[in-house]
């Protein structure tokens, strides 16, 4: 048989970062012109043509318990439907928050292209996956985290050259999101994926590769600055010696049937770790972070773990995609003083998160922007249309974000960059098309703008809203407006 390839996409280009004051002028002049012209005709495109940011922040209204939970919401678990909402909001925001983080993630379906041999099949069955996963999951908080590791422990499928791993990752991701950082560290070092991206799965005691050695202090762990290049070297020695896990057999595959080419390609029946082999490993004593003697891979993930920086890290990364662009030093060091204590917990840390004031604070109300995969998930969860996954793997690209296929070892960019003129037209573009293919009647447009954007509204939204002249419209509109890009 001929297996088929993994298909190449394009990374996206690299996008200047601009400000919130900027996305929104953007949004508004741009978004609302370009899409809303093909429903509505010249009347939105003059409106859409004076419109300009009026230079006053939005009046928050987390004063109220039901936009604090609105808020908590839109922030953790990609949205709601009406049904969700009304449940959280019965329940109250203490109770939800205990419920996200206590609810045990609901495990996706199984993915039957991940049997193939080497991991050849299309990357977008695995994108298509998540993300019908996303849109169903009765434990959303749970997908959120998974997107958070997977953009912070990042590989991407090119590199890893296996779907199956990758796969695999994903579902690691999943199960690991809310326990202890030790042992996720563990788990993120002999992740197989991870050992070809990062190249530990060549490294060996006498050759000693320092790609996973640098990435897992500057970008995992600690950051830049906490650590020097003979660390590096030093942490390099100690990590050698993982290898790929051997699978259950191979299989005979014809890659090319016109020269008749043909490959052994490996098979996996269930999902396990790196195997480490002691005959690669380095043999000695390094000195790591100003420790010398014997150190193995927990080892070394014990001493990141005893410097301070670890947990001001971690800590800065959830608020900064939870809270706020710019956390303060006294906040991220609040956090991190409890995630330590708690022993690097992460259900501490992010109950730490949502219950903050800083959390609920009017100054953060709309202060992010939603990333592709959490705008196109929110819009289709608002539908109620849990079929739009082929679109929103589709349209991810365009707006920057690819599953699977970071721009980078650092991951994809935070915030006020994912919007640039180019973006803004793909994300109406999107919402133009997500309406178009859903069928049949749409859930109720006459609550949408309080129930998704908490009936705080720009004069712009506003209008064109007033002058919207059926259901569609006002679902376009709310969708499109700048209000649904922030969370």
């Amino acid at each position: 048989m001929r297996a088929p390839e993994p298909t190449v996409d394009t990374p996206p280009p690299a996008r200047p970062r601009i400000t919130r004051r900027q996305a929104l002028a953007a949004a508004v002049a741009t978004g609302i012109g370009v899409g809303a012209v093909r429903l509505l005709g010249g009347t939105i495109q003059n409106i859409s043509r004076t419109s300009s940011p009026t230079g006053k922040d939005w009046v928050s209204p987390l004063g109220r318990e039901s936009a604090q939970v609105m808020h908590l919401l839109r922030r953790a678990t990609f949205g709601y439907t009406q049904a969700q909402l009304d449940a959280a909001l019965s329940d109250g925001y203490g109770k939800t928050v205990d419920r996200l983080l206590e609810a045990k993630p609901q495990e996706p379906p199984t993915l039957a292209a991940a049997n193939a041999p080497g991991g050849r099949f299309g990357v977008q069955q695995l994108q298509q996956w998540w993300v019908d996963h996303m849109l169903t999951t009765a434990t959303p908080f749970a997908e959120r985290m998974t997107l958070f590791w997977h953009g912070h422990f990042t590989s991407d499928y090119r590199k890893a050259a296996d779907n199956t791993f990758m796969y695999w990752q994903n579902l690691t991701w999943r199960r690991m999101a809310l326990t202890n950082l030790r042992s996720m560290l563990m788990e993120v070092t002999t992740d197989p994926a991870m050992l070809r991206y990062l190249d530990l799965a060549t490294s060996t005691g006498a050759s000693p590769n320092e790609n996973y050695s640098r990435e897992l202090m500057e970008l995992f762990t600690m950051g830049a600055g906490n650590y020097t290049e003979d660390d590096v070297r030093q942490s390099a020695k100690a990590l050698a010696g993982w290898q790929i896990p051997p699978p259950d057999s191979t299989v005979t595959v014809t890659v090319d049937q016109a020269k008749m080419v043909t490959r052994k390609l490996p098979v996996y029946s269930t999902q396990r770790p790196g195997v480490f082999n002691q005959r690669r490993a380095f043999k000695g004593t390094v000195t790591f972070l100003g420790q010398t003697g014997a150190l193995d891979t927990q080892g070394v993930i014990d001493r990141i773990l005893a410097q301070k920086a670890t947990a001001s890290f971690i800590a800065s990364k959830a608020a900064e995609h939870f809270v706020t662009s710019q956390p303060s030093s006294s906040y991220v060091s609040r956090l991190a003083d409890a995630f330590r204590r708690s022993k690097y917990d992460m259900k501490t840390l992010m109950h730490a998160v949502f219950t903050s004031p800083e959390f609920t604070a009017g100054a953060n109300y709309r202060a992010l922007l939603k990333s592709p995969t959490e705008f196109m998930v929110h819009g289709a969860r608002a539908l109620g249309a849990h079929g739009l996954g082929k679109l929103i793997v589709a349209s991810g690209s365009g707006m920057g974000q690819s599953l699977f296929d970071p721009p980078d070892v650092a991951g994809w960019p935070n915030n006020a960059a994912w919007i640039s003129s180019n973006t803004v037209v793909e994300r109406v573009n999107f919402v133009t098309l997500a309406l178009g293919q859903v069928k049949g009647a749409l859930p109720s447009a006459g609550a949408a703008a309080k129930t998704h954007l908490d009936g705080v509204l720009s004069p712009q939204t506003a209008t064109l809203l007033n002058q919207a002249p059926d259901e569609r419209t006002r679902w376009f509109i709310t969708l499109a407006s700048p209000e649904f890009q922030l969370k």
